[in-house]
């Protein structure tokens, strides 16, 4: 092969391996972990004090990291707010029959941030809002035969219009995803009853 045909050769594996790299680099900027500030622009915009006041109800499911359903529920929530503080109670009703209340207390601390707690929270959720997204982090302390764990919730809430809200949280244990919990949100009207 003559000096000239192997300088070629070379340049054009090197062409490859540079279009592959930049190919590489540019897939993994597509699986980047989504921002709350990706959905700016999407409306309706979520404004958690409107939501959620008043009345609403959810219907959800728990699921495992195969996706297999371990558990149905139905919460019930009753909102109310004092400016930007806001107290949710949850009633939740599990298909195997058992019962548990959860209270959470919102508190807005900036432009599109909400801090959150509630007595299985372990510390203060974090959650930050843009457009029709909020998206929640904490660590949710649960009873799990007989013992309790503390499990990672990376929640994501998205309106869909003035009544109906899409909720998914995905929940980890050091790093590995365990599961996750699907709820969607129904605001009732003024004066409208179960």
């Amino acid at each position: 092969m003559s000096p000239s045909a192997n300088s070629r050769g070379r340049r054009a594996a090197m062409a490859w391996l540079l279009a592959g790299t930049l190919s590489a680099v540019l897939g993994l900027g597509g699986c980047a972990t989504p921002q709350a500030s990706d959905y700016a622009t999407q409306q309706p915009t979520l404004d958690l004090r409107r939501y959620f006041d008043g009345a609403l109800i959810g219907h959800g499911l728990v699921t495992d990291r195969s996706g297999r359903a371990l558990q149905r529920f139905t919460v019930h929530i009753t909102g109310t707010w004092q400016g930007d503080t806001g107290t949710l109670d949850e009633q939740f009703s599990y298909a195997d029959g058992r019962r548990e209340q959860r209270v959470w207390t919102l508190q807005r601390t900036a432009d599109g941030r909400w801090s959150g707690r509630a007595a299985d929270v372990l510390g203060e959720a974090r959650g930050e809002s843009a457009g029709h997204a909020l998206n929640w982090r904490y660590t949710l302390k649960l009873p799990v035969d007989g013992r309790v764990w503390e499990i990672n919730f990376d929640d994501w809430m998205f309106l869909v219009d003035e009544r109906v809200l899409i909720n998914r949280a995905v929940m980890s244990k050091f790093g590995i995803r365990v599961g996750e919990v699907l709820l969607s949100f129904r605001k009732l009207a003024p004066g409208e009853t179960l």
